[in-house]
């Protein structure tokens, strides 16, 4: 079988790492050089513990093992089974990780309630002062910045690879069947459209105006090296909001009761914290849903984030040393890992994870791969 993939972030590669692992011939196609989207602009978490159950649990579960397979085969990943932990403060935040550990899926996860020795002992960076700490085992995280030159260095010792950067696929002309800017047609079987973030255009034309994903875009820093090891990544309690794995009478109980600060409610914001592999933090993150986006990042947030790393670490935190803003691909229904639909004869459209795509997207192309009969 014949397979293009349109797109080079992180789905659309491993859209075509299946296709090659199952012996199809594959070609890539990406606009840009490289993929400069959400797939860079991220934590490189290989996030389970906020999953909700079910399918979205089931995806993240099969994408973890997937991924630390794959990081077996290419150490470039820098793939590290980190685990995470929530430190939490007060008896409402603790009430919420005691929901999370009480569940039925918990042990799937990893969770666990820590005393502030225990989580201490497995990351002792956190010298600031909390309660209790919710850990998930389960919890991974890669190199996002070179995962994708690692995966395609792979793919591209394979003799039914192709890579084809700096083209944009620009119309459909015929059942699998695509032509690029330059004028080039690419045949296939079947071809399978990653574009990310990229909603307009030849997506547009094929999916229609009323495509069930909106975008989101958010705001990270990153900093010097820490000078020492974070050995787990890290959320503050205000990430209890924003995943479905923790809502709970609990989790009412605290937004009723202890509201985000000013800053962090008007920025959906929450903590998120890991130590890249240069010994630096990649911190964040806001969420804008709002269009058209502001061009232009905003200071608040990054004020609010400090303070909270500072209190947890119990120090200053390293110089910032860069700041970015990054816009993700969500489906519109939260309870949908993916939006997969055919939108031509032998044409497939896969986008929408949302903050999920680095977590699920090994076994987001499994599943299509699967399903398209691969």
């Amino acid at each position: 079988m014949k397979v293009t993939v349109v797109g080079a972030g992180v789905v659309g590669t491993m859209h075509a790492w299946q296709a090659v692992e199952r012996g199809h011939e594959v070609v890539q196609i990406e606009r840009e050089a490289e993929a400069r989207g959400a797939s860079l602009r991220n934590f490189g978490q290989i996030w389970v513990s906020g999953r909700a159950g079910g399918e979205e649990l089931e995806t993240a579960l099969r994408a973890r093992e997937m991924w630390e397979e794959i990081g077996a085969r290419v150490p470039a990943l820098g793939f590290r089974a980190n685990g995470s932990l929530t430190p939490v403060r007060g008896d409402l935040e603790r009430a919420v990780a005691e929901a999370a550990v009480a569940r039925p899926d918990a042990a799937a996860r990893g969770h666990k309630l820590l005393t502030p020795a225990e989580a201490r002992a497995l990351n002792p960076a956190l010298r600031g002062a909390f309660d209790a700490a919710l850990y998930c085992e389960r919890d991974a995280a890669v190199e996002p910045r070179t995962a994708q030159l690692a995966l395609r260095a792979e793919l591209l010792r394979q003799p039914n690879y192709t890579f084809l950067p700096g083209r944009e696929v620009r119309e459909v002309v015929g059942e699998g069947a695509v032509r690029d800017d330059h004028g080039d047609v690419h045949e296939a079987d079947v071809v399978v459209l990653c574009t990310g973030a990229w909603l307009g255009g030849l997506v547009r034309e094929l999916a229609g105006p009323d495509l069930p994903v909106r975008r989101v875009r958010l705001q990270m820093m990153q900093t010097d090296p820490l000078g020492e090891p974070l050995t787990t990544s890290v959320a503050d309690a205000d990430s209890f909001r924003y995943y479905p794995a923790y809502a709970s009478g609990a989790l009412d109980a605290l937004d009723a009761a202890q509201p985000q600060p000013e800053t962090a409610a008007a920025h959906r914001m929450q903590l998120l914290m890991v130590q890249r592999a240069d010994g630096g933090l990649t911190i964040g993150d806001t969420h804008e849903y709002e269009h058209p986006f502001a061009f232009d990042t905003v200071e608040d947030p990054y004020d609010h984030l400090a303070e909270v790393v500072e209190s947890l670490l119990g120090r200053p935190l390293p110089k910032i040393r860069r700041r970015w803003a990054g816009v993700y691909a969500q489906c519109t229904d939260p309870s949908r890992v993916v939006h997969r639909q055919q939108v031509d004869d032998g044409v497939w459209l896969v986008t929408g994870p949302g903050g999920r795509g680095m977590t699920c997207s090994p076994a987001i192309a499994e599943k299509t791969a699967d399903e398209l009969g691969w």
